[in-house]
């Protein structure tokens, strides 16, 4: 059989890393050959995981069509979340928990998305129902993405299912799972010794918002003073991130994994920010907003503003 890689989004988390790795050991246990792949480096919080269950980082990949023929998608399905050559391969597989679209395929594919809090709790119910024996080590990466994903069952993403996968993965991979939890979401907060050009792509996606291009990234911390004391530099980077590619809108979301508030920065044109008053009854000040109770890009950040810029 010919191989085929799997991969997650670009500028990876948790989920598109650890579950690459745990969908490409599931999809060789039944026959295929692939191999799991990166769109960018591990972060910090990501790194953590893998050397705790003693995984090396996937190598990262730029193309794919120099490779192979076919691939297989895991936590994005949103042509500019994905490698760039994609529309020069076949995509076999998807396995999500987001919102499809501008995806289309010439072939018919298997496509499994669920409205859960992480990928890995999809790919979990993919193992219970075959039956099928999860290694530990593959049980901790795949625990590690959802506690990534849910802010430790915290995120209003968060459901019955994947609590109960948390429960049980934490169980096969030995570890009490509030503590190495909390190790984790820590891991991913030291911001300090970061450029702001490197936060702000750290874990930004695009989205195609209305007639508007977005970008949207997201860091968490422990401690939002400290963050917003780099705020006019923040804004100056992502000012000229948004030129220099195009974006008509940069929001940085800075989100506090202790009390599960987030703290935003936001440049665009005044109708954006009045679209993004109407998305969550907020206004503006200095290019700035709190955003009490909001964790989740996902969930409570991209549905709104869509409504909002389709309205």
């Amino acid at each position: 059989m010919e191989k085929e890689l799997i991969f997650g989004h670009r500028n990876p988390d948790t989920d598109a890393i650890g579950t690459a790795i745990a969908y490409s050991y599931f999809q060789n246990q039944h026959g295929y050959n692939t191999e799991a792949v990166a769109l960018g480096e591990a972060n910090d919080e990501t790194s953590f995981a893998l050397k705790k269950f003693g995984f090396e980082a996937p190598r990262v990949v730029k193309t794919v069509a120099n490779e192979v023929k076919a691939i297989m998608l895991v936590d994005h399905n949103e042509p500019q979340q994905s490698v760039e050559d994609r529309d020069q391969v076949k995509v076999t597989h998807v396995i999500d928990h987001h919102r499809i679209s501008n995806f289309a395929t010439i072939d018919p594919l298997f496509y499994r998305a669920e409205p859960v809090g992480c990928t890995s709790t999809v790919l979990w119910e993919m193992f219970k129902e075959q039956n099928m024996e999860i290694p530990a080590n593959i049980a901790g990466i795949m625990l590690s993405a959802i506690i990534s994903d849910t802010l430790l069952l915290k995120s209003p993403t968060t459901t019955d299912i994947d609590k109960e996968a948390v429960e049980d993965l934490a169980k096969i991979a030995g570890v009490d799972y509030k503590e190495y939890g909390l190790e984790l979401l820590k891991a991913g907060t030291n911001i300090a010794a970061k450029s702001v050009e490197e936060l702000i792509d750290l874990d930004a996606k695009s989205f195609e918002l209305g007639s508007k291009t977005a970008r949207i990234a997201q860091v968490n911390v422990v401690d939002v003073p400290e963050a917003l004391e780099r705020k006019d530099a923040f804004l100056a980077a992502m000012e000229k991130d948004a030129k220099a590619n195009g974006y008509d809108l940069f929001m940085l979301v800075i989100t506090n994994v202790l009390d599960s508030d987030s703290e935003v920065l936001f440049i665009g044109d005044d109708e954006s920010k009045s679209v993004f008053a109407k998305a969550f009854g907020k206004e503006l000040v200095d290019s700035e907003a709190h955003l009490p109770g909001v964790v989740s890009r996902k969930k409570q950040i991209v549905p709104p503003l869509t409504r909002a810029f389709e309205a």
